[in-house]
């Protein structure tokens, strides 16, 4: 009896492999897309659209070295402008719900006091180029410039205040996003994607609609300079 348990033993892995290698012949599952009752097998997969980025080239050291100097000060500000948009719309959406004019203003009041507490201290800490930056980007996720989004928010003498203040520090606060004529927006866009392909930043859809293979054609064999 123990012989036989043992042989039993032995044999049981054949036994199993046998068994499993007749069950297993096509083990392929698809996805069936139905036409008018008729069934075709989907034998493709899905994919995420991926942008294919194109080695930059530099015509020089400095023009190398205020790419990076570009690049740090892009990642610095871009969750700025990021959860900007996010709470622009945010409050869209809850203002279409809204019907009294009273409730309307009340609950932006509410949004701009929340995002002045939120953020006020740090946006101070920036530099010019940053501010500048961040006032672009603002335009880029949410398809309004800053002096109009302060228009729309507060009234049109506080966002020529803002904008008077901002020019100061040569910052126009009506500074659109234009990678198509500005070759630095195009090198901000080119950090923007390289950054969320490799997850260091948050991807978020631009508000602007442009192509950037059509960017990358007309700026990366040009001679024309960074601005600085």
């Amino acid at each position: 009896m123990k012989n036989l348990i043992i042989i039993t033993l032995l044999f049981l892995p054949i036994f199993a492999v046998g068994q499993i290698s007749d069950e297993i012949q096509d083990t392929t599952e698809y996805e069936y897309i139905f036409i008018k009752g008729d069934s075709l097998p989907r034998t493709t997969i899905d994919l995420e659209e991926v942008l294919l980025l194109n080695k930059l080239k530099f015509n020089s050291r400095k023009d190398r070295i205020r790419y990076l100097i570009l690049r740090k000060k892009t990642l610095k500000v871009y969750p700025y402008a990021k959860m900007a948009a996010e709470r622009l719309d945010s409050l869209n959406k809850r203002l279409e719900l809204l019907t009294k004019r009273r409730d309307r203003k009340r609950y932006t009041k509410i949004i701009q006091r929340y995002i002045e507490g939120e953020f006020s201290d740090e946006l101070k800490k920036l530099t010019r180029t940053e501010g500048q930056i961040l006032v672009k980007l603002i335009h880029r996720q949410t398809g309004m410039t800053t002096f109009d989004l302060v228009k729309e928010l507060r009234n049109g003498w506080r966002a020529f205040w803002y904008n008077t203040t901002a020019s100061m520090f040569n910052i126009s606060l009506k500074k659109e996003f234009d990678p198509y004529n500005d070759k630095e927006d195009y090198l901000i866009e080119d950090i923007l994607q390289r950054n969320f392909r490799s997850g260091a930043l948050e991807p978020q859809k631009s508000a602007l609609k442009y192509d950037f293979y059509e960017l990358t054609d007309k700026w990366l064999y040009t001679e024309a300079p960074i601005n600085k």
